[in-house]
């Protein structure tokens, strides 16, 4: 356990967690690129909500908890690995579906719907749960005061919110929406394997 409170070492592992390619990224590139920009940060907030909702839980002991009483962090994870599996399903439908489908593939969805996707895809993600439990009691001392508290979880939103974000504007440009439109049945294809692998890899890992 450390002594004092090292904020940027907090904000580089946290980044590091957040910008490296994973569902919420894929998830991310997918949204933004099919469906456009408003749905590409909707979808961003929910998890940027999400991350929050679990950084603070873990500031305030939350994580330890569901940590120590496993049989909750296994429903979690089960819950977690279903929904990539049933999000790895819709990719691999829409991949073999002919034809060419709306530049707003998610038209008949609202931004409501999608924030909401994007808040499930992060509460179910059980890796979320061991990063912050990891990060605050790690990289966070036992005496740290409710203002250094306060710090680090708004420092980490802040910088989550760019991260994601930043990566639906990215996605969303016009470039790459036209390459999507192209070669949409491949991306789609590899989103299905993406997301199938991932709930799998959740599925058969055990916590340690």
């Amino acid at each position: 356990m450390i002594s004092e409170l090292h904020l940027p070492l907090i904000l580089a592992a946290a980044l590091l967690a957040t910008a490296s390619p994973g569902p919420a990224t894929l998830a991310i590139a997918g949204t933004s690129m099919k469906s456009g920009r408003r749905f590409g940060l909707a979808l961003a907030s929910g998890i940027t909500t999400g991350s929050l909702m679990w950084s603070t839980a873990a500031a305030f002991g939350l994580g330890a908890i569901m940590l120590a009483n496993v049989w909750i962090f296994e429903l979690l994870r089960y819950f977690g690995a279903g929904y990539l599996i049933f999000l790895a399903f819709k990719s691999g439908r829409s991949a073999l579906r002919a034809g060419d489908i709306e530049p707003t593939g998610m038209a008949r969805s609202s931004l409501a719907r999608t924030y909401g996707s994007g808040l499930m895809l992060h509460l179910t993600n059980p890796k979320a749960i061991l990063f912050f439990g990891s990060l605050y009691a790690i990289g966070v001392p036992a005496q740290a005061s409710p203002m250094q508290l306060a710090t680090v979880i708004l420092a980490v939103a802040l910088q989550s919110a760019a991260v994601f974000h930043g990566y639906a504007l990215l996605f969303s440009s016009r470039v790459l929406a036209r390459g999507y439109m192209r070669l949409r049945r491949w991306f789609e294809g590899a989103f299905a394997i993406a997301f199938g692998a991932a709930g799998l890899k959740i599925l058969a890992a055990r916590l340690q």
